[in-house]
């Protein structure tokens, strides 16, 4: 019986990795792929939490530990009841301790080659810590600028599907980076998920093809970008997407159209305008709101808040903007696919010249 941890490197040697956490502790962040099999309710950890506090170490750790084996059991009868003999589970907890050991050692004891992880769950989180610093830096990025509503994020996709490396924040992030980018489930991932999900986003590109990114803010919305990764984006090449200010009008409207169906948290949002443009245009807007004139809204919100806030940021960080290839989008058209390629093929050309002219 084998019981020495495994260390964060030897993660592939094994053939399921089993997180042995609290469903909360699980939802929150997790190793990519793992199984939650918590060995402790939310409930229960709390209970034993609080015995150890409040009684005595040693009695919250023999209650805890007879909640342990019920669970462990019901896992061996329903989770794991079809796992081969030859099974190599990883076993984690939040820091290689009881919870995680126990498991591993019932699962040895049955006679599967069972491993605990060094250090838990806080070494993995270290490793995506460190990985956000210095990941980041090994790409060469393009970012995708423009006014809100120049179609930036339907671009990206339509990048992707031209067979493009493209990192999309916002759908890591499940906002859409803007006063207005709540997405219907109003649910963002915690930041230590989106690390995660970021990391193994950066783990999967080639270092010899281009990133293509939008152009963000440090925030999206609850969600806080590494330092790393902003610092490449605001030294990267720029391309600055161009739109029709109807069309523009248009893609808000069908891109925010779920607030209509919420007027009362459209207002809210609304209201936390009032510092830059003051109480008498936020009642005009929530009338305009109340009276279904949506196209007027989204027009005055275009000319008198996106408009002049991108003015005034854009060029303060992205320092390649005023160097920007400009290229004209239609976001709403059929061939966004088809306006990708060329935006590709244009970009290829231009790096190009650009060697010819070095050389």
């Amino acid at each position: 019986m084998n019981l020495q941890p495994a260390s964060l490197a030897q993660i592939d040697d094994f053939d399921e990795i089993v997180d042995v956490r609290t469903p909360l502790e699980y939802a929150e962040d997790h190793i990519p792929g793992a199984l939650n099999a918590p060995v402790l309710s939310n409930e229960e950890r709390v209970i034993v939490g609080t015995m150890y506090k409040q009684v005595s170490p040693f009695e919250a750790t023999r209650v805890g530990a007879a909640m342990v084996a019920r669970n462990i059991a019901a896992h061996l009868d329903t989770t794991f009841a079809d796992r081969p003999r030859n099974w190599r589970p990883l076993i984690y907890c939040w820091r290689g301790g009881k919870r995680s050991g126990s498991m591993t050692v019932w699962f040895n004891m049955i006679g599967w080659r069972a491993r605990q992880l060094d250090g838990g769950y806080k070494t993995y989180r270290r490793s995506i810590v460190d990985a956000l610093g210095e990941l980041p830096a090994g790409f060469r990025y393009v970012v995708l600028a423009g006014h809100t509503g120049s179609g930036k994020t339907r671009l990206l996709h339509a990048l992707a599907r031209a067979g493009a490396q493209t990192l999309d924040l916002e759908a890591l992030a499940a906002h859409r980076g803007s006063l207005l980018g709540a997405l219907p489930s109003g649910e963002q991932p915690s930041q230590k998920a989106f690390d995660t999900a970021l990391v193994s986003a950066l783990r999967g590109f080639e270092h010899d093809r281009p990133v293509f990114i939008e152009a963000e803010s440090r925030r999206i919305g609850a969600i806080t970008l590494p330092l790393a990764l902003l610092a490449g984006m605001h030294a990267a090449d720029c391309v600055k997407v161009e739109t029709a200010r109807d069309e523009r009008v248009e893609l808000l409207l069908q891109d925010y159209g779920h607030l209509f169906d919420q007027p009362a948290f459209f207002k809210i949002q609304l209201e936390k305008l009032v510092p830059l443009h003051g109480h008498a245009r936020i009642r005009k807007w929530h009338a305009m709101l109340d009276e279904g004139r949506r196209g007027e809204l989204f027009e005055e919100l275009v000319d008198v808040h996106y408009d002049p806030a991108y003015t005034r940021s854009s060029g303060a960080h992205f320092v390649r903007l005023p160097q920007a290839e400009r290229f004209a989008f239609r976001p709403t058209a059929r061939d966004v696919v088809e306006q990708a390629r060329a935006l590709l093929a244009h970009l290829d050309a231009a790096g190009a010249r650009a060697l010819d002219k070095r050389a």
